[in-house]
């Protein structure tokens, strides 16, 4: 008989957003009269197609694999060096510099996030926000890792600043943040370096978010902190900022600079390892998907992510406005897709969930799935189409 990993045993039954499906499904089953009238604000799934270049793009590429000369098979397990310069080169106009040769080409930053784990020993410390996103907290307590929380609430905006009496070896981070839309400045984001730089911590960056970004002055990658290559490893993905949810592409940036000491005094390089471990495991991202993934990346791919970002942006601004009219709090929905707000009445996440989808139809996100500083706030996504949104928020604006 085989001897199972029951860290298993201390994860929740259901992935927060299958528990919602599920309870969305039985929903439709005994309302079959309402099913058709349910809007979905929920999961952060985009809804708007894939862009001119991306598409022209992957057409070219699937062409090309119908002919022997430019058929492609295997590619490099970090992905092919044309689209690895071409994320660094987007880094580049956004200010920061990134060596190609430290980027690693996957096919989720949900993946990654996951996968990075296996570089760092059981007894390694985790810190992760609360409220944050279950992924961290699921795949760390599956590993049987030692996680703390630190508290994101409504008196620090939800962005959790480094605490000197807590020691820890590796910190979860997410900016603009999943699930509150919080987005730390650039002095926040140095005092989290530093405090990394300090403890010999290594800080995991999740920018899946950066390309919502709309205040200049805001960083959209770690990297634009002095000394952050020296202690952080950065997250992202096309999933949002080009609507390749359904056609999977990100990036994982491990600098060499990362360097530690193993129990023995030898070298070991977070890069090499991370190299080492996707060679392994990994068969690297579809030969078409990251031609179109470079594509995305020049000035014209941005600037058409951009106009479905402004889309989006829009509901998210109409759902703001149907807040403000009703005094509730929130946060988000400038510097990022997610609205994240105060249950009204005093109710409970859970239970708003069950009023709204009972009463109007409408289907969000309850924020204790993110952690019991969540217990009583509420995630609605701007990733619907107008007429969703709208109609979804008048629903809103009537039942309070």
């Amino acid at each position: 008989m085989p001897r199972l990993n029951e860290n298993y045993l201390n994860v929740q039954d259901s992935y927060l957003f299958a528990e919602i499906a599920r309870r969305v499904k039985v929903y439709e089953e005994d309302h079959p009269d309402k099913a058709g009238n349910i809007i979905r604000l929920g999961i952060g799934d985009v809804t708007r197609p894939l862009t001119k270049s991306a598409l022209e793009a992957l057409h070219k590429a699937v062409d090309e694999q119908a002919v022997s000369g430019t058929f492609k098979g295997y590619g490099p397990e970090q992905g092919y060096d044309f689209v690895r310069k071409a994320v660094a080169d987007y880094y580049a106009r956004n200010g920061v510099e990134v060596d190609a040769d430290d980027v690693f080409i996957s096919d989720g930053a949900k993946s990654d996030t996951g996968n990075i784990t296996e570089l760092f020993a059981k007894d390694n410390v985790i810190l992760v926000p609360d409220p944050v996103y279950p992924v961290y907290v699921d795949t760390n307590t599956m590993d049987g890792k030692q996680i703390i929380y630190m508290n994101g609430t409504e008196e620090n905006d939800f962005l959790p600043m480094p605490d000197d009496n807590v020691k820890a070896d590796i910190i979860y981070l997410c900016s603009p943040n999943n699930p509150t839309g919080a987005c730390y400045n650039k002095e926040q984001l140095k005092a989290w370096v530093d405090y990394a730089l300090a403890n010999e911590a290594v800080i995991l960056f999740d920018s899946a978010y950066e390309a919502f970004v709309s205040e200049p002055e805001l960083p959209r990658s770690i990297y634009a902190v002095e000394g952050a290559k020296k202690c952080a490893i950065e997250f992202c993905s096309l999933s949002k900022t080009a609507g390749f949810t359904g056609t999977r592409f990100s990036y994982t940036v491990v600098p060499k600079e990362l360097v530690f000491a193993a129990s023995d005094g030898k070298e070991l390089s977070l890069h090499d390892m991370w190299n080492r471990r996707q060679s392994t495991k990994f068969n690297g991202t579809p030969y078409i998907i990251q031609y179109a993934a470079a594509q995305v990346f020049t000035e014209q791919g941005m600037n058409e992510c951009m106009e479905n970002i402004s889309y989006y942006m829009e509901n998210a601004r109409v759902i703001a406005e149907t807040l403000r009219k009703k005094n509730i709090p929130f946060t988000g929905g400038v510097n990022s897709p997610y609205i994240w707000f105060k249950c009204p009445n005093g109710m409970e996440s859970w239970e708003l969930f069950d009023y709204l989808l009972d009463n109007i139809q409408v289907v969000g996100t309850p924020g204790a799935g993110f952690g019991v500083n969540g217990k009583n706030h509420f995630r609605l996504t701007s990733f619907g189409t107008h007429e969703k949104t709208k109609e979804a928020m008048e629903r809103f604006d009537k039942l309070f």
